[in-house]
Order: structure tokens, then C-alpha cells, then sequence
């Protein structure tokens, strides 16, 4: 049974018009719960299907209207940001999902409500209870949201050239080996997490990045490190 606190504060991020609680408990149950509790008939893991189809598309068309002037080849790679687990874990932090997931007794003790596969798969299977309660306009009233609210960050850490490529060709014309990138701090609470990470080259830091994922604190630290290094061309 969800924790009554916690699925009322999930509820809060949720569409007002969407009340199936027991659509809403499927899309929470992980097959580790289902293993545990023979009357539970069913797992998230056929709603976690329909919802990275849906995701996709909406995240698709999108970037289609929000962009355009960008090729096929800048929408493919700026929709598979959006959708990467690291960012829809991320979205599910924000909205306070993880202490709402039906986990099995040792996926909750080794630490499955903040294990980003989990959060993202529910996150999915959450969009598709959604969709299928309220249509595709409630989905995307709920989703666009969050995607803009990230959408700076990620376009700006996946631009048209992959900044972590463009370091690791300098730094190897350099003579120096691949650039490193170490984790030195995370703050903020876990439903919206910050992450900083330091660009390395021959041992050497070279600028810091900042973003809610370790991936994008990476991309923005390659991206700091080359204004810093003024690199222009390799």
C-alpha cells in the first residue's frame, strides 16, 4: 500500500482532472513489489511501454514546433536528452515520485526509490495512466511544463557539436590524454538535485559545470573548459 503522505504529494504535481487511483497504483508497482505480493496482478512494466512511445512523440513534435530552422539530425539528438533515463528520473524527482513506488522489500532497503531506472520507468508508465485517463492534451499540458524548464540547460550542453568530443580532439592534439571528469559535489533536495563536476586535463582542472544530471554537469564542464581554453578550432 502507497504511504497516504506521499501519494498526496505526489497528487499535487498531478493533473487535477486525472483521479484513477488504481491506474495510478499500477503505474507505481515495480515487478520487485509483484514478486513479493502474489495478489497484485499486474507491474508497470507493460504502462512503462505505451509511455516512452507517448513521451517520444510528444517530446518529438515539440522540438518540431519549437525549432524550426534545426535539421533532422539536431531534433534526434536533442529528443534523445529529453528522454534519457538520467532527465526523466530527474522529472520524477521533481514531482516527488520515488516515496509513492511499490518496491519489494530488498529494492527498497538497496536504495530503488532513488535509483534513476526506476524512477524513470514509473515516470513512463505514469505518463501512459495519464494519457489513457485523460487524453494526449492532458499529457502534454503536464509534460511541456518540465520540458521547457530544462530546456535551456540541455539545448545549451547538446548543441550541434558535441562539446565533450570537440575537448577530447583538443586535448589529444595536444599530445595529452582524454579529458577526466570528477564528480565534486551534489546539493538539493532529491526531487531536484544539482550535480558539479570538474573538467581534467594531465591532471590538471580546467573549469567546473553545473546541472541536474552528472551528464549535463559534465557537458557543461567540457563546454566551460573550451571558452576557458579558447579553443576555436582543432
Amino acid at each position: 500500500m502507497i504511504e497516504p503522505n506521499a501519494l498526496a504529494k505526489l497528487r499535487e504535481h498531478l493533473p487535477e482532472n486525472f483521479d484513477n487511483i488504481f491506474m495510478l497504483t499500477r503505474a507505481l508497482t515495480h515487478r520487485s513489489y509483484l514478486n513479493e505480493n502474489r495478489e497484485v496482478l499486474e507491474d508497470n512494466e507493460r504502462l512503462e511501454f505505451l509511455g516512452d512511445s507517448i513521451l517520444s512523440f510528444i517530446v518529438a513534435e515539440w522540438l518540431y514546433n519549437k525549432f524550426p530552422e534545426k535539421d533532422e539530425g539536431f531534433l534526434t539528438k536533442v529528443r534523445a536528452a529529453l528522454v534519457h533515463t538520467q532527465q526523466l528520473s530527474s522529472f520524477a524527482r521533481r514531482i516527488e515520485l520515488g516515496p509513492s513506488l511499490l518496491l519489494g522489500r530488498g529494492e527498497a532497503n538497496a536504495g530503488g526509490r532513488n535509483r534513476d531506472a526506476i524512477l524513470c520507468d514509473a515516470f513512463e508508465a505514469l505518463i501512459a495512466v495519464i494519457h489513457l485517463e485523460c487524453g494526449l492534451q492532458t499529457v502534454k499540458d503536464f509534460i511541456i511544463p518540465l520540458l521547457e524548464s530544462e530546456s535551456e540547460e540541455i539545448l545549451r550542453s547538446h548543441s550541434e557539436e558535441d562539446v565533450k568530443s570537440r575537448l577530447q580532439e583538443w586535448a589529444q592534439a595536444q599530445g595529452y590524454p582524454a579529458p577526466g571528469y570528477v564528480l565534486v559535489d551534489e546539493y538539493g533536495p532529491d526531487h531536484d538535485k544539482r550535480f558539479v563536476v570538474v573538467a581534467m586535463i594531465n591532471n590538471k582542472e580546467i573549469a567546473q559545470g553545473r546541472g541536474s544530471s552528472k551528464q549535463l554537469a559534465e557537458k557543461n564542464a567540457a563546454s566551460n573548459s573550451i571558452k576557458k581554453l579558447d579553443i576555436t578550432s582543432i
